[in-house]
């Protein structure tokens, strides 16, 4: 049975200062005068109880057409069930499941959720059985049901609670009303917790804010989140609260500064016959918390917005324009979430305008329509499945069986990372450091496989994304093109890179520790983490039978070949240093780096003791057979006429072909001319380089070198 009290937040308070602008055509129900209405039962037949009133004005606000008597027959089951039931504070235990539809009904959902919502804790805490509520009520409703449903304690220990909100993420895959429940049923339990133990309230709130909000925010359910930031801020923070209500009641004038800016705002979008709604609405207590650590020092249009509806995305835009030309625009708070929205489904255009006397308000631009999304997320969408063909349905589904729907990304591999972790300890860890990752980018495949995009968290890597693609194949990637260029495993992505995946071939190969480092999902750490404990030689110990050197192309243009003797080991290329390209028959050292590559200096560069400075143990490395290569150099010398065509002279007459050539601007009668050649024998480079010397006015040659970095 879920267990609550009453708060010690006045529902106000709660709500934070916000609530007035959702709520202000309809009062706060008293919810002990609703419990004694819910222990009379109906009244007069065929009509709604009385309890269950304001659950039917703001269902038929959003759903005029709605047929209420499914809500009646659920209504009844409830009350019978729940009767002799009490919560924590002493009102009816009823109030709870008619409070958490009332707050569904708000926010606009459909009938199937309310009538769930209605029965969320039969099955649970009363003798009422899943397959009575199949029923009665079909087998969709039946599935919220169960989907909301807690596992007990008895069965499953400590492991009750993850294991809980596996099973209902799970539901969720399928579909997201379930969430919805829970997110109702998590408020009202927080706005009514107040006579637990102090303990107790800490721990349901940090879970509700390591799990719950996080949730809401993905589910795009703003209403419900900024509430529960509230409530949640208020217990665990409780002297910052405390603060902020001070400063929020200290400067209860604030709204009249924000009421002239959009008195102001009202004239313009009138004169530009834009028809438009300019509301204020204040910032949250968390908000305003937020805004105060981060701007000091607060004016009365710190502590709310302007918020702009109008009817086509087409006048959002009109509205950007004339704001930005009567006011004074700050151009670094302009975002378009409507040509690019949030993944939580948010769109509006965000921007922030100086008024004359300096005041900024930040103001934000949406349709009627982007509004109720951007309160209600998914649950303004009812259901966004589509059903199989068949004319009943849901109720045609086998026993357990649901269609697939396209899920959000971050639903979709939290669904599939989560199979891979049976411990609860495990699972409940990654799914708060998931889930507090709080935005999210898209990859797009370069290969045209399906699916043709990937959506990982921000920061992903292309480790990441191999395992994002791939799954446990991704244990033998070699490395990655990010558009278009041949990028290391460790390369973070960016929103809207396109991405190449390279395997290698050999089955066997499987990743190193290092990939760790670089993985932000969880679904990438546990399979890497899986294999290396399946394959603990890998991280130890050289294997008992070396495999042979590597032998890559160090350039594919060039020909030249470089080894490297590995034993036990896995290199994915062996390269050339970009510091200090060396060449035939330059005496080199390797080493590896992330990702299992070798890369090859110059004995003599400065990286190589970086790198040794950097604890790296050399690999031995050496050149294969003697063929065509590719050379960077750089000739100082004396500004004259003519310089450039004797130095091009000179590099054809030893039969060397010239990729490319720069000069820089004279420097005190100085000139530095580089060029990119071609040999068709490495040993014939310190010949050429003698013939460039000999040139008039040249007094040095030399290989290119650029700045040693360490590699990874």
């Amino acid at each position: 049975m879920s267990a609550e009290a009453t708060n010690p937040l006045s529902a106000a308070e709660a709500t934070g200062p916000d609530a007035p602008s959702r709520r202000r055509a309809r009062p706060r129900i008293d919810l002990r005068r609703l419990g004694r209405a819910a222990l009379l039962g109906p009244t007069t037949r065929g009509r709604l109880p009385d309890a269950i009133g304001h659950v039917a004005e703001a269902h038929r606000a959003h759903h005029p057409d709605a047929d209420l008597a499914v809500l009646r027959r659920a209504y009844v089951l409830a009350e019978s069930s729940h009767r002799g039931q009490f919560r924590k504070s002493g009102e009816p235990y009823i109030t709870h499941p008619l409070a958490v539809t009332l707050i569904l009904a708000e926010l606009g959902a459909e009938t199937t959720t309310l009538t769930a919502a209605l029965l969320h804790d039969t099955v649970e805490d009363t003798e009422v059985t899943l397959d009575q509520v199949r029923r009665e009520f079909g087998a969709e409703v039946a599935y919220l049901v169960d989907g909301v449903t807690k596992l007990e304690k008895v069965d499953y220990g400590a492991a009750a609670e993850p294991e809980t909100f596996r099973k209902m993420l799970v539901a969720t895959g399928d579909d997201v009303r379930v969430m919805s429940i829970k997110l109702a049923d998590r408020l009202h339990n927080m706005r009514t917790l107040g006579v637990m133990r102090l303990e107790k309230q800490v721990r349901i709130a940090k879970v509700t804010r390591d799990v719950l909000i996080p949730l809401a925010e993905r589910l795009g359910v703003q209403a419900l989140k900024t509430e529960l930031e509230d409530l949640v801020f208020a217990i665990l923070h409780p002297e910052e609260y405390e603060r902020t209500r001070a400063l929020i009641a200290d400067n209860t004038g604030a709204g009249d500064a924000l009421a002239a800016i959009a008195e102001s705002v009202s004239a313009v979008l009138r004169e530009a016959g834009i028809a438009a709604e300019v509301l204020v609405r204040p910032r949250h207590f968390v908000s305003v918390h937020r805004v105060h650590l981060k701007r000091g020092d607060l004016r009365g249009s710190d502590f709310g917005r302007l918020l702009v509806l109008v009817a086509e995305d087409a006048d959002c835009y009109a509205v950007l324009g004339e704001l930005h030309t009567c006011f004074t625009p700050v151009i670094s708070e302009f975002k378009d979430f409507i040509a690019a929205p949030k993944f939580n489904l948010y769109q509006s255009l965000h921007t922030a305008v100086a008024a004359p006397d300096g005041a900024v308000a930040e103001v934000l631009i949406r349709t009627h329509q982007m509004h109720k999304v951007a309160e209600a997320g998914v649950v303004a969408l009812g259901n966004p499945y589509t059903p199989p063909a068949s004319g009943d349905g849901v109720d045609t589904l086998e026993e357990g069986e649901r269609a697939d729907p396209t899920r959000p990304g971050w639903l979709s591999r939290l669904l599939d990372w989560q199979q891979s972790t049976p411990d609860p300890d495990t699972f409940w860890t990654s799914l708060r450091a998931d889930l507090a990752e709080d935005q999210e980018i898209t990859v797009f495949r370069a290969d045209g496989g399906a699916p043709g995009q990937l959506s990982l968290p921000a920061g992903a890597s292309c480790v990441d994304a191999a395992y994002a693609q791939h799954g446990a194949a991704a244990h033998r990637c070699l490395g990655a093109r990010v558009n278009g260029r041949l990028a290391t495993l460790s390369t973070v992505l960016n929103d809207g890179d396109t991405v190449q995946l390279l395997l290698a071939q050999d089955t066997t190969s499987g990743p190193s520790p290092e990939w760790l480092e670089h993985a932000r999902t969880p679904a990438a750490r546990i399979a890497i983490t899986a294999w290396l404990e399946a394959h603990p030689e890998t991280a130890g110990a050289p294997e008992a039978d070396p495999r042979p050197p590597v032998s890559v192309l160090a350039d594919r243009r060039s020909g030249t070949k470089l080894h490297a003797d590995l034993p036990g080991a896995r290199a994915t290329a062996v390269r050339p240093a970009g510091c200090c390209t060396p060449v035939p028959p330059d005496e080199i050292t390797g080493f590896q780096v992330r990702g299992g590559a070798v890369t090859v200096h110059r004995s003599g560069c400065a990286s190589v003791e970086t790198m040794r400075s950097l604890g790296r143990a050399p690999v031995t490395v050496h050149w294969g057979e003697t063929a065509e290569c590719r050379v960077t150099l750089v000739a100082e010398a004396f500004g004259r006429p003519r310089l450039l065509a004797d130095l091009t002279e000179a590099i054809a007459a030893a039969g060397v072909a010239v990729v490319s050539a720069t000069v820089e601007p004279p420097n005190e009668q100085r000139v530095r001319h580089t060029y990119t050649l071609q040999l068709p024998d490495a040993t014939g480079l310190p010949a050429l380089m003698r013939a460039m010397r000999d040139v008039a006015g040249v007094y040095d040659v030399g290989r290119a070198q650029h700045p040693a970095t360490p590699e990874g």
